[in-house]
């Protein structure tokens, strides 16, 4: 069992259909999908028949529609309801490239608590994996480093994805080294990870990284993804696919390679299944499968 734990998201997408006319209407494409990168990963995770069980918190009229969309995918999901707050936001504006930008209101994402914890949810857990939005939020920063501190007692693995590059230089690369100290394995993207090793130039020294978590992914986009974790140093390179959206593409990578890591801890068949689940993430719109 796979237990992830963090953001459930109510994600509006708008793609512009003609150029932006500032200050006037254009015409665009909206749609409202199931998001939130903790709750895509398990989305992702359960489609790939990992038995997967899901934590977070929503607004108390989203506890039937996301616990159906990720029942729907085979996901276990424990959602708390939060009396007062809505279920978290993020408006998604995608350019020519498919790249997004992102508004976001955390709401009840932001009221989880430890006591929203029940001791159950550790039931058969083998893994737990986190996304850097829990240790980011001053609210949820407690949760984050608790269930850290819960895995290593239990002796279950522990994955983090960092998330955000913006949240990452408001925290301080220092800050977020110290929370997650005792994590397995981190799974940045390239500019996270430029970041977390303190690369002022070109090159990024992956070694460093290695450092601070015994295994390190970086997913480099259109060049794949590298492994790098005790003397071993693999890669796998991108497909070339048409690009539709890249929304969860990192949450859909993450979740192939912890499907196959959490079997046979092998990182060439891991980076594989991850870069698979991302090819077809980014063919089609939306976060989820």
């Amino acid at each position: 069992m796979i237990l992830v734990v963090g953001d459930v998201v109510d994600d509006i997408g708008v793609r512009p259909l003609e150029p932006i006319n500032p200050r006037s209407d254009t015409r665009a494409e909206v749609r409202m999908t199931p998001g939130g990168s903790a709750a895509n990963t398990a989305a992702w995770l359960g489609h790939l028949g990992a038995p997967t069980r899901f934590v977070g918190k929503v607004g108390a009229d989203g506890v039937g529609r996301h616990g159906d969309a990720l029942a729907n995918v085979g996901v276990e999901a424990r959602l708390v309801p939060d009396p007062v707050l809505p279920t978290a936001t993020i408006v998604l504006t995608l350019d020519d490239d498919a790249d997004r930008t992102m508004f976001v209101d955390r709401a009840a994402n932001s009221a989880l608590g430890v006591d929203d914890l029940d001791e159950s949810m550790w039931d058969g857990v083998e893994w737990l994996h986190l996304t850097g939005y829990t240790f980011f939020d001053p609210a949820t920063l407690p949760v984050a480093q608790h269930l850290v501190r819960a895995a290593r007692e239990r002796g279950v693995g522990v994955s983090v994805d960092p998330s955000s590059t913006g949240f990452l230089r408001q925290c301080g690369v220092e800050e977020f080294l110290g929370w997650t100290v005792g994590v397995d394995l981190v799974v940045p993207n390239i500019e996270e990870a430029r970041l977390l090793a303190g690369a002022t130039g070109p090159f990024v020294d992956f070694d460093r990284l290695a450092e601070a978590y015994p295994h390190v992914v970086v997913t480099l986009g259109a060049m794949g993804a590298a492994y790098v974790g005790g003397d071993v140093r693999t890669q796998v390179t991108a497909p070339r696919v048409p690009v539709l959206d890249t929304t969860g593409a990192g949450d859909a990578f993450t979740a192939g390679f912890l499907a196959e890591w959490v079997h046979s801890r092998d990182p060439k068949a891991a980076l594989a299944g991850g870069s698979a689940a991302a090819e077809r993430c980014i063919t089609m719109r939306g976060a989820r499968p």
